[in-house]
């Protein structure tokens, strides 16, 4: 199947020119074979790859991994970090022109960033449907211990071979379902900051992501079979997601505090380093908002909500948690300026209704995560290696890892 881009390009209804940097998306059987009509004209190729996905790749790939030079990250793990990324840029010929992902996202995110650094094109080449940042325009990385969202460029093409991706161990194909389901609450997110403060929002992007998310709910058993027909629609809906982000120019329809859990986590600040994938970890944020984002409609619902002023950093909080891993400054340059100082809180008071309303759109939180347990999907935080003690603590500090409002974060506005 080929991607039909002029879908996502135009003047749209939300005022905005969508513009998009990929050119090509190819998502069937056999794409990689594509490979030498895109890399020619370029004369130094790099294959940027890890022990694993080379091996995955590689009898697909064969002739691309003999003719064209090989940068292969060594050791079983590999992070999107300030130390690999140093690693990535000295193994990667300084001849490169263009460089090639063979892998899933940590292996995009150091391709990308170099990519970026050294103003060549890259070439992705998924080899697992575990992530939505293959056509990212930015790399997200723990940078000197704080999460950021580095600039990057997303790549000029996409050839997702079915024959390659569909056949990732399961418990990568899970971390994607994952992924793409914390989308309800990332889009939820959004939705609110916009029917709350007039933040930007496009009506068209955000049904983009839905379609994804929709798309890949009503197939969640046979992608768990191996279907490729589905697992094609998986990978589909993943690239969906990755280009709402580079039409919006920013994560926000894709990233809420589902993310921001994950990325606490990440950042080990008040649990040890855990090796869960990436869309583990969001799926058990997924589940942790969505509790909580249930207990505040209940309470606005039945009149128990009150509005009082937590607008101010808890810097006490601050200092005993991310101070204690010597972070305090840096977690006050990341929110600064302060994103609640300016809200009135007696026009959130009167909103308080449409909040519950807005919630009354997500899907039954115990019937969703049935949904992601059959489908093979981590729900607990026991199966990612952490205690589940760390919850309440996870959801009160997750706000401040991003300087982006969320109703999580609206939500230390909140009393019941």
């Amino acid at each position: 199947m080929k991607v039909d881009l002029n879908r996502f390009l135009g003047m749209c209804s939300c005022g905005k020119e969508h513009s998009i940097t990929v050119d090509e998306i190819l998502i069937e059987s056999g794409a990689v074979k594509e490979l030498s009509r895109v890399t020619a004209g370029y004369k130094h190729p790099v294959i940027v790859c890890d022990q694993n996905t080379k091996t995955a790749a590689y009898p697909y790939m064969t002739n691309y991994f003999e003719a064209y030079e090989v940068a292969e990250m060594q050791g079983t793990n590999i992070h999107a970090d300030d130390h690999f990324t140093a690693i990535a840029d000295s193994i990667i010929s300084k001849n490169a022109d263009i460089l090639i992902a063979v892998g899933a996202g940590t292996i995009h995110d150091l391709t990308r960033y170099t990519a970026y650094q050294r103003k060549i094109p890259f070439v992705s080449v998924p080899t697992a449907a575990s992530v939505d940042g293959f056509v990212s325009v930015v790399a997200a990385m723990t940078w000197h211990g704080m999460k950021k969202t580095l600039p990057a460029v997303a790549p000029i093409c996409v050839l997702a071979d079915t024959d390659i991706f569909g056949k990732a161990p399961y418990r990568l194909t899970a971390s994607g379902i994952s992924d793409l389901m914390g989308k309800y609450t990332a889009l939820l997110d959004w939705r609110v900051c916009h029917v709350l403060f007039d933040e930007y929002f496009c009506k068209a992007i955000y049904e983009l992501e839905m379609e994804a998310v929709w798309e890949v709910e009503h197939v969640l058993s046979d992608i768990r079979k191996g279907e490729p027909e589905c697992m094609e629609k998986l990978m589909y809906a993943l690239i969906l997601s990755g280009l709402a982000m580079q039409m919006t120019g920013n994560s926000r329809p894709a990233s809420g505090a589902e993310h921001h859990v994950s990325h606490l986590w990440e950042m080990a600040i008040i649990n040890e380093p855990v090796e869960a994938l990436h869309g583990e970890k969001v799926s058990v944020g997924l589940i942790f908002v969505m509790e909580y984002y249930e207990k505040i409609r209940k309470a606005i619902e039945n009149g128990i909500c009150k509005i009082i002023d937590g607008r101010a950093y808890e810097t006490e909080l601050l200092q005993q948690t991310f101070g204690a891993k010597g972070k305090y400054k840096e977690v006050l340059q990341e929110n600064d300026p302060n994103l609640m100082e300016d809200i009135c809180l007696t026009d959130l008071e009167a909103k308080l209704p449409i909040i519950a309303k807005e919630l009354e759109k997500l899907p039954d939180v115990s019937e969703l995560k049935k949904k992601l347990a059959d489908a093979g999907c981590v729900t607990t935080m026991e199966e990612i290696g952490l205690d589940s003690s760390l919850k309440d603590l996870t959801l009160r500090l997750c706000p401040y890892v991003r300087r982006r409002l969320t109703l999580l974060r609206l939500s230390k506005l909140m009393s019941w």
